[in-house]
């Protein structure tokens, strides 16, 4: 028999693609943020964005790492790969104040970068 069986080729497979499948949304997240919820739509992204995520302390976090707030905009301009044109997320916890969350936008806005956008969950229907 010269044929190669590929039955335990295309198992594998499968199995790998479940795993990617369940871990891929656990890999998106990595700060703890309770987000406000609201009835806006979500967003088709092709790229991971850049984040930015304002914990219930108040603490800035860019992609997942604690960053003082002095060295926000050159972390920031570190990560943008596509300068000043990069979508920027905001992502504040539900107890916040509103005006830090404020305070960082401005400070992203400051900066140069013009896309910025609240994140939020989906509203709960009751």
């Amino acid at each position: 028999m010269n044929e190669i069986n590929m039955t335990p080729f295309i198992d594998v497979m499968l199995v790998l693609l479940i795993i990617f499948m369940v871990a891929a949304p656990l890999l998106a997240v990595g700060v703890p943020i309770d987000l406000p919820q609201t009835a806006a739509k979500p967003i088709n992204i092709d790229q991971k964005p850049v984040t930015v995520a304002i914990d219930d302390k108040g603490r800035i976090y860019v992609q997942d790492q604690e960053v003082p707030e002095g060295e926000l905009v050159a972390r920031l301009t570190a990560a943008a790969k596509a300068g000043v044109d990069e979508r920027i997320y905001v992502r504040g916890h539900r107890q916040v104040d509103y005006g830090r969350v404020a305070q960082v936008m401005g400070a992203v806005t400051a900066a140069g970068f013009k896309k910025i956008a609240l994140v939020t969950d989906t509203e709960q229907k009751r």
